[in-house]
């Protein structure tokens, strides 16, 4: 069988999605899977033996500010990259118009996508030979397994297994962070997210920071990517420990170092979700966006939010003017560090 799993998106949803392509390999071993993925996320599926084909794709070259000749002419070339396989099933994780799209310029004989209320997007639905309805509060992960299992015909409560393929110099770069620890014991802090509503104060991670250094015997690592600098500098004007490290590591070289951590801080977004994926124990400080759909399904993990405001409910703003609920005091983070590290 022939399958094409079209999730573009973010390096998070990229991660959400996949335990369905392990379970469609537990299930089809001998299935020939293809993926349609964002050039700009595409990383993290690079080089994984369980991808026979990976189609990286670049929906930013449909936005304004091009001639639409060179528009359409560069649709045309992605269209054929998608098409370069015949397929039997084509999943569409994601629920988007441009998603939806992909799928239907598969030609796949078979277009599965999410009901109209599973949708983000709903009008892209028309595109679909066959939707399933899912629950309407349920983690993505499970989510995106319901649709799969309604494709392919498995059981959906499976395992969750998030395969990730890496390589020597991965393990080799977690390496040379973790020995700059001098042995100790580390945590690492992630200040950055995709969203500014997403944001937990930079200053307050410095001051997290320290604590875990002073109280917890843990040297902080704080992670960032090559355009969140700033907020970098921010954690280190906010710091008085000496054992601080900065990094930005590669993706796939921060989920080797999460397999080593003692905790991981962050919100969410994309290095979160590795962590998870990782099983690196985990804390999260959500705001604007749901711990139980975006979240860790580890039992064992802690989310730290404000339940005290009503602001919340189907939030999910990119712009704030109350942006109130990610005002959460150092102490309430640093305690739940300290009840994930005792469990």
């Amino acid at each position: 069988m022939n399958i094409l799993i079209v999730r573009l998106s973010a390096i998070g949803d990229i991660i959400h999605s996949l335990p369905v392509l392990a379970a469609i390999k537990r299930h089809l071993p001998d299935a020939h899977v293809s993926w349609g993925a964002e050039q700009r996320s595409a990383e993290i599926l690079r080089g994984n033996p369980m991808i026979d084909d990976l189609i990286e794709v670049n929906t930013r070259a449909f936005k304004g500010g091009r001639r639409i000749e060179d528009m359409l002419i560069e649709m045309s070339r992605q269209a054929r990259e998608i098409r370069r396989s015949k397929y039997d099933i084509a999943i569409d994780l994601q629920g988007l118009i441009k998603s939806a799209i992909a799928a239907q310029v598969s030609a796949a004989k078979r277009r599965w996508g999410f009901d109209k209320n599973g949708m983000r997007e709903p009008t892209g639905r028309i595109f679909y030979t066959d939707t399933v309805k899912t629950e309407p509060k349920i983690h993505v992960i499970r989510k995106n397994l319901a649709l799969a299992a309604a494709a392919i015909g498995f059981d959906a409560c499976v395992e969750i297994e998030f395969p990730i393929s890496t390589e020597e110099q991965h393990r080799a770069e977690a390496s040379e962070l973790i020995a700059r620890t001098n042995g100790r014991k580390f945590a690492i802090l992630n200040p950055a997210g995709g969203w500014v509503t997403k944001l937990w104060r930079a200053a307050d991670f410095g001051k997290l920071a320290d604590r875990l250094d002073n109280e917890l015997e843990l040297t902080p690592i704080v992670v960032t990517g090559p355009n969140e600098s700033e907020l970098a500098k921010i954690v280190r004007e906010n710091s008085r420990s000496e054992r601080i490290i900065f990094a930005e590591p590669s993706l796939k070289g921060f989920y080797e170092l999460a397999k080593a951590a003692t905790v991981y801080v962050g919100g969410d977004t994309g290095p979160t979700h590795l962590a998870i994926a990782a099983s690196a124990p985990v804390v999260g400080i959500f705001g604007p966006t749901e711990w139980w759909r975006n979240g860790s399904l580890n039992p064992d993990d802690i989310c730290v939010e404000r339940t005290d405001i009503d602001c919340r409910v189907d939030c999910h703003r990119r712009t704030c003017a109350n942006w109130i609920c990610m005002d959460i005091p150092v102490e309430t983070v640093f305690e739940a560090v300290r009840r994930r590290i005792g469990r």
